[in-house]
């Protein structure tokens, strides 16, 4: 029997009106998201961000700076942001043009805003178990667990992917949800021994198809991140032949992008509410 497929889109709309629900109750949240340069994927997300946002009832601002920003200039707007009140969450899209030094840029935004959940302050507090904000990929993704009653404790989950913003707090995600987990990647010599044992498989690298049908357990669940642009289409890391194995199985497009947004605008209502003090998180 084919995958149970996830159905990202339909879970993203429910998330989202949750976080207008919180919006409303809150009276103000307000969201700063700043682009530097011209890269077209990148204004493709930032406009989707900044859309639903808006249809969330948020405060959107939306900041464009030309390619040829200095790194002060940069480090300057993202400190008056940091000090503005009115604004809860600041997110700067990523990448950078060369010429800025990402890990500094992300590192001078304020962690109480940091709506993608990556300051270096935020994934310690996930390494060690108090996750504040998290990224918005494995953070939709424990959702969409979540939402389709997949046990994660005690089951065998694999991510392939050690990236900072997907593997990486995927991984300890999963631990903390009482998960026996293994990370691989790309160089991982004889990958399908360990793809074989998961329960759980997550498949974020970015490489088409990384992931044969032959290389997934009968009655996983299958979480592709994968978005691998090409002249037929947008297509995952993982084969779709595996939907014939897998018990649940999330399609590209459609499965894991509409979440990561929507769990980026539902960590500036959590970021919302722990500025206000109504529920404790980062000091």
């Amino acid at each position: 029997m084919p995958a149970h497929l996830i159905d990202g889109r339909a879970l993203a709309a429910k998330v989202r009106d949750e976080v207008a629900a919180e919006v409303e109750g809150l009276g103000h949240v307000g969201l700063a998201t700043v682009l530097v340069g011209d890269d077209p994927a990148s204004h493709v997300y930032i406009n989707l961000k900044q859309k639903h946002a808006r249809e969330a009832g948020i405060d959107a601002r939306d900041l464009k700076l030309p390619a040829e920003t200095t790194e002060a200039e940069l480090l300057a707007t993202i400190d008056e942001l940091n000090a503005d009140d009115a604004v809860d969450g600041v997110l700067v899209q990523l990448p950078l043009p060369d010429h800025l030094d990402e890990a500094r840029v992300i590192e001078a935004i304020d962690p109480r805003k940091d709506i993608d959940g990556i300051h270096p302050y935020s994934a310690g507090c996930l390494y060690l178990g108090r996750p504040t904000l998290v990224p918005g990929t494995p953070l939709g993704i424990m959702r969409m667990l979540a939402e389709y009653e997949i046990e994660t404790s005690g089951a065998r989950a694999v991510v392939v992917g050690r990236s900072a913003i997907v593997g990486k707090p995927m991984a300890h995600l999963l631990l903390q949800a009482n998960a026996t987990v293994t990370i691989c990647h790309s160089r991982t010599e004889d990958l399908e021994r360990h793809t074989l044992d998961a329960d759980i498989l997550v498949a974020a690298v970015g490489r088409l198809h990384l992931i044969g049908a032959d290389m997934v357990k009968a009655g996983a669940t299958v979480i592709d991140v994968g978005m691998n642009r090409t002249e037929d289409g947008l297509f995952g890391d993982v084969d779709p032949d595996a939907m014939e194995l897998a018990a649940y199985m999330t399609p590209v497009p459609g499965g894991v992008g509409p979440m990561t947004i929507a769990m980026v605008l539902k960590n500036t209502a959590t970021a919302a509410r722990v500025r206000r003090g109504l529920v404790s998180g980062i000091s």
